[in-house]
């Protein structure tokens, strides 16, 4: 309650002396008849900043932004009655109605002075809670439309908060009469308050409280609920006063004592002047040489030797030295103007990432393209390379192996979870404890300006009441700004512009946008099968041998097997799980080497279920031997995969059914390509009224996965021709592609892992839209042998492909 009583209360007495008819407490009687005013249902709304008011209280705001005194202006003209909500966030000047709580108070418009620097002082009096509705104004002034609030109906006669009501005056009574900074006016006003609602509100906006506190009294309409908090702050409150009673007794004792020992101190330090060995001295000197030795900058070495005097003229034993000593051996420690000769041989570089890392050819193509501008410009600003991508794919190895090609040294720092924006700024060395930030702590243990760092896991950053740290970092990762970081406990600026730095992130969903707009996004795609083969042969088992002991002539695995491991014993992008299967592997090997028993060297297919279980089993072209089954193709985050449209067609009014846990685009194709082929019917020898005689039924097997995209609208094109003709469809063919009511076939995405889905299940023939071809001609060769490509652009010329002239067997009459 202290601060408020000594400014509010005290300042409101003397700006009202002048006038007794403005008394700041109101009766029990003036309380009823306020309660039962009637006010507009639209008010002009003034944010308020630092303060709450409650219904009955008078109080005096400063009013200095512009719309406020246009809004005061307006109001104390006309019928002076407002409408006050406080801001949730204190600081912004310029609030929105977002940026406002929806429960405020009615006000009246008392007095309005005028104040010598050009504000405004207005008085005003709370008379009604109320609710913003919807706002019906934001210029020159917010308004709103508002619904008046009523209290939960209470009974006055009862004990309980009788005793609750004359324990809340008894306790601020005696926190006025125990604190110092409190005049004794306030014991007055409190103990001539008749009205035990208008005691709780009164108390409420006095008390040493936040805004936040404040707000949810003002919202809680349940007087007895209320009266529990203003009890329960009170309480603490009290408390706080007894125990900062007994320290400031305790502290006159201490400073006593601490003169006297300072008296000792000085005392002592002329005595080790006089010996020649004053410890403050050495330290100084030893700084300075230190110091000669710095590239630093004339505006760091300014500041370095103001803080090294002042450093001079502190007590060597008072907590104050160690705090400025530990802050001159950072300056003294943080690499100005240290930096590493990056290494620019292309050939080397691409060496090392060919060998750390297999595919990711557009990733590495964009690090030796900065490498190359690099080496023809000499001098550029670093990018921020942001790479996004599944987990297990490489992102944060890929970091190392940059540093390594360019012969940086390697930093990674954990952003996952990181909630306090001071770990990015660091902390003001005024606080106990303070540090720098994370990011200068890294600088100053590389000892390099231009080292590669590696801001891990980016997208899982979090948020408090300490700050925003992803707002932190768009000074840290924007080049225009990076040359001048400022952290609060270095207390100047850094250069960062030569530093690289790298993110990751495994969704760009949950990053802010300014954060995302300053880095160049590279997506990492999860690995193809045979990708995955070529890393677990080059990477993952040569890894897994050494870690457990096993020699490389002591097992073997062939790729056939690999195949094998990979499709039905992991299922992700990236190659973690491949990891822990070859972990698996290697383990149960060193176990057979351990106890002497037989083995074969090679791994073969009949050994994993022994070692790894029963596996999925892997989806294999079928048969053309029905109807209405065609194979397509579907790209998912773990890559490639052939799905199978199956249609079945009975008798009845012309409904289609879905079926398959299908997508709403998917769904979309069905029903364009069943409209379709009924206005086409012609193509295939239909009668138009045949749609009209029978029932389609469409499914997608595996009906618990979720499907969706506009990939399958040739295929269930394809699927339902099949069906009203009986007639086979092409063997060992595939497709995928979407369609349009006008009979256009578009491109769809994904080319590459499907095309390498379909050599796998057994295709030979593939479907594509023709804009879909520069897509194939992008994939290697070796990945493309024993596969042929039909390119088409219009729906007939897909049946003309995919449909033969020969019926199935038990062909159904479909007449």
């Amino acid at each position: 309650m202290n601060d408020i009583f000594e400014s509010d209360l005290f300042r409101l007495t003397q700006m009202m002396d002048a006038d007794a008819e403005f008394i700041p407490l109101i009766t029990a009687e003036e309380e009823e008849h306020m309660n039962k005013e009637k006010f507009p249902s639209d008010l002009p709304i003034l944010p308020l900043r630092n303060n709450v008011l409650f219904p009955g209280v008078v109080i005096p705001i400063t009013v200095g932004r512009d719309k406020s005194i246009k809004l005061i202006q307006d109001a104390n003209r006309g019928n002076k009655i407002i409408g006050v909500v406080s801001q949730k966030n204190q600081e912004e000047e310029s609030p929105e109605f977002s940026d406002l709580h929806s429960v405020g108070t009615v006000a009246q418009i008392l007095r309005l002075l005028k104040m010598p620097d050009g504000s405004s002082t207005v008085i005003i009096q709370g008379k009604r809670r109320f609710e913003i509705v919807h706002p019906t104004q934001t210029e020159p002034y917010m308004r709103a439309e508002v619904r008046m609030l009523q209290d939960v109906h209470f009974d006055k006669e009862s004990k309980e908060l009788e005793v609750m009501f004359k324990t809340i005056k008894d306790l601020a009574l005696q926190i006025i009469k125990e604190s110092p900074n409190i005049p004794t006016e306030a014991s007055f006003a409190i103990g001539n308050i008749d009205s035990p609602t208008f005691l709780v509100n009164f108390i409420s906006s006095n008390m040493n409280a936040d805004v936040a506190t404040k707000q949810s009294m003002l919202e809680e309409l349940d007087l007895t609920k209320r009266v529990e908090k203003v009890l329960e702050h009170l309480t603490l409150e009290m408390q706080m006063l007894e125990m900062r009673n007994e320290i400031q007794s305790k502290v006159r004792k201490d400073i006593d004592r601490q003169q006297r020992e300072y008296f000792l101190h000085q005392q002592m330090r002329t005595i080790q002047d006089e010996l020649g060995d004053n410890p403050q001295e050495a330290d100084v000197r030893e700084l300075g040489e230190r110091a000669d030795k710095k590239k630093w900058s004339p505006t760091v070495a300014k500041l370095f030797k103001k803080e090294l005097d002042k450093l001079q003229r502190m007590n060597p034993q008072g907590a104050e030295y160690t705090v400025q000593l530990n802050y001159l051996d950072l300056l003294l420690d943080l690499p100005w103007g240290e930096f590493t000769t990056d290494n620019l041989d292309l050939k080397r570089a691409k060496r090392i990432l060919e060998r750390d890392h297999y595919g990711l050819e557009k990733v590495k193509e964009r690090i030796l393209e900065y490498l190359a501008v690099l080496k023809l410009k000499g001098n550029m600003k670093s990018p921020i390379l942001c790479f996004y991508g599944p987990p297990g794919v490489g992102k944060t190895s890929l970091g190392k192996s940059i540093a390594e090609a360019l012969g940086r040294k390697y930093i990674r720092m954990s952003l996952g979870g990181l909630h306090d924006e001071s770990e990015i700024r660091g902390h003001r060395k005024t606080y106990i404890g303070a540090m720098p930030g994370r990011i200068m702590q890294s600088l100053k243990k590389a000892e390099t300006s231009n080292p590669v760092f590696v801001l891990d896991e980016i997208d899982k950053l979090g948020r408090s009441n300490h700050g925003d740290p992803s707002s932190a970092l768009l000074e840290v990762l924007d080049p225009e700004q990076n040359s001048s970081f400022y952290d609060n406990y270095v207390e100047t600026e850094y250069d960062l512009s030569q530093v690289m730095f790298v993110a990751t992130a495994n969704s760009l969903a949950s990053i802010q946008g300014p954060l995302l707009d300053r880095m160049e996004i590279i997506e990492v795609n999860g690995y193809t099968i045979e990708e995955k083969i070529e890393i677990a042969k080059r990477h993952l088992l040569p890894k897994q041998l050494e870690a457990h002991g096993v020699e490389a002539g002591q097992l073997s695995i062939d790729k056939n097997v690999l195949e094998r491991i990979i499709e039905e014993y992991t299922n992700e992008s990236g190659v973690r799980g491949l990891d822990k299967v070859m972990a698996k592997i290697v383990r149960n090997r060193a176990r057979q080497l351990a106890m002497n028993e037989s083995f074969d060297v090679a791994v073969s297919e009949e050994n994993l279920f022994d070692v790894l279980g029963a596996g999925r089993g892997r989806t294999k072209y079928a048969t053309n031997e029905v109807a209405g089954v065609v194979t397509g193709l579907a790209w998912t985050s773990v890559g490639g995969d052939i799905l199978f449209i199956e249609s079945s067609i009975t008798s009845g009014k012309g409904k289609l059914t879905l079926t398959g846990n299908l997508g709403d685009v998917m769904k979309e194709s069905a029903v364009i390509a069943l409209e379709f082929l009924k206005s086409h019917s012609s193509w295939l020898d239909l009668d138009q009224e045949v749609f009209d005689r029978h029932n389609v039924h469409i499914h997608v097997p595996e009906g618990a996965t979720p499907k969706d995209g506009p990939s399958a609208g040739i295929t269930m094109l394809t699927s339902l021709a099949s069906l009203f003709t009986q007639r086979r469809v092409k063997k060992q063919l595939a497709m995928t592609g979407e369609i349009t009511l006008r009979g256009e076939v578009l491109p769809v995405g994904g080319i590459k892992e499907k095309i390498l889905a379909a050599k796998r299940a057994g295709i030979k023939e593939i479907v594509l839209c023709e804009k879909n071809k520069k897509d194939v001609e992008e994939i290697k060769q070796s990945y493309l042998k024993g596969l042929k490509f039909h390119y088409v652009s219009l729906m007939k010329e897909v049946l003309d492909i995919a449909l033969t002239k020969e019926k199935v067997k038990d062909a159904v009459k479909v007449h």
